[in-house]
């Protein structure tokens, strides 16, 4: 009961002060409503504050997080892509101050091997692996609730084979390809239509693959920047396990729609690498089996941590993220 009330406020308090110091030390307004009335950006930050708190309230539960978390990934993406569109349909307040790169994930990586430089972009995805790890690829990443909603129903126990060789192939052939391009100086116009094509192939992904597995076959096989998250999640503190009381049902393999829990993984008792401690195999564990791990911390306190930190930086997005 005590962290029914604890976690919201925190949440809040967090979300506050960090939106608050955007507001006041970032010379170009970054919130929205302060673009176009002076002052009105405190009104979105309460406002965003008060929507992270109330989020949290209703994640804490492991029943109820599945569905909430991926209502507020879907609103997030909403939100994002929206803003972008209303920004180059005129609307030039909706876009943030600075180049416009593609809405697709592996320009995360590719835009800065190609131009030699690191991005806004980039510098925020660096963030949120060091404090949250691998929470982009639930929460954060405005391309992967697409992936979200097509591998949404009962998920097959049917494991991606492969995954491991084809997630490897196709970060090298992104960094290599940008590097290439670079070296032949191709112009804006080209690098542009190839990322897009990039882009579409992933959609193709979603729709042919993600769709029909009901699994996430994009996050966890194409995305290049998944597979850096798996690889440098690590140096957060973050973890899950198995721990002996598991009987070994397979139950939770239906809640997994990262892969990350094939009977080989359950044996060893952790989540495989694409696991991104979402949460959502807590509700279809029925032996509570599953716990996070944070230091020496106990599960209950580990879970409330991922979820402070997760839910804060959800809602700091909401507010920030825009191209």
């Amino acid at each position: 009961m005590v962290n029914k009330i604890k976690l919201p406020i925190l949440v809040f308090l967090l979300s506050f002060s960090l939106l608050a110091i955007v507001q006041l030390k970032v010379e170009n307004p970054m919130i929205l409503l302060e673009r176009f009335i002076k002052d009105a950006g405190w009104i979105e930050i309460l406002f965003l504050s008060i929507y992270g708190s109330f989020l949290i309230s209703r994640m804490m539960d492991p029943q109820t997080l599945p569905g909430w978390r991926k209502l507020s990934w879907v609103i997030f993406s909403v939100v994002f892509f929206s803003q972008l569109a209303i920004g180059l349909a005129g609307g030039e307040k909706f876009l943030m101050t600075g180049k416009l790169h593609l809405p697709i994930p592996m320009m995360i990586i590719g835009g800065p091997v190609f131009r030699g430089e690191i991005s806004f972009m980039t510098i925020l995805f660096l963030s949120t692996v060091i404090l949250s790890g691998p929470a982009w690829c639930s929460q954060l990443c405005y391309f992967g609730a697409f992936d979200y909603v097509a591998a949404g129903g009962r998920t097959t126990k049917k494991i991606l084979r492969h995954k491991g060789v084809i997630k490897s192939t196709i970060i090298i052939i992104v960094v290599i390809a940008a590097l290439i391009m670079r070296w032949m100086n191709l112009p804006v116009l080209t690098t542009t239509i190839i990322a897009g094509g990039f882009g579409i192939a992933g959609l193709l992904v979603i729709l042919l693959l993600s769709l029909r597995r009901k699994k996430m076959v994009h996050c966890v096989m194409y995305c290049p920047v998944g597979t850096l998250v798996n690889l440098f999640k690590y140096v957060n503190p973050a973890r899950m396990y198995i721990d002996q009381s598991c009987t070994l049902c397979m139950h939770c393999t239906r809640y997994c729609k990262y892969d990350a829990l094939n009977p080989e993984d359950i044996k060893r008792g952790k989540p495989g690498i694409t696991c991104t401690l979402c949460g959502d195999c807590l509700a279809g564990c029925q032996h509570n089996s599953i716990n996070y791990r944070y230091f020496r911390l106990s599960p209950e306190i580990s879970r409330n941590i991922w979820l402070v930190l997760t839910v804060t930086l959800h809602t700091v997005f909401l507010g920030l993220a825009r191209l």
